[in-house]
């Protein structure tokens, strides 16, 4: 397991206190909310990267690339 370290924050202490009354652990919901909220934004990330990539991508001729591969291996 990771090291930890340690964040904190301010809340409303009214929030806190209802959120505590209807048994939210804070400490996980907040851990869990910013693992999902990094998870998404790494997607985000990857989903712009691969839209920059996709006019590059879109010209390798695949069966060519095959094809090398293919004549490589037989040449070994």
């Amino acid at each position: 397991m990771g090291r930890y370290v340690t964040v904190s924050t301010k809340v409303r202490r009214e929030l806190k206190e209802e959120a505590e009354k209807l048994g939210i652990n804070l400490s996980e919901f907040l851990r869990h909310s910013l693992e999902e909220e990094v998870k998404r934004l790494k997607v985000e990330l990857l989903k712009s990267r691969l839209r920059e990539l996709q006019g590059t991508l879109e010209k390798i001729d695949v069966e060519r690339v095959a094809r090398s591969i293919r004549e490589d291996r037989e040449n070994r």
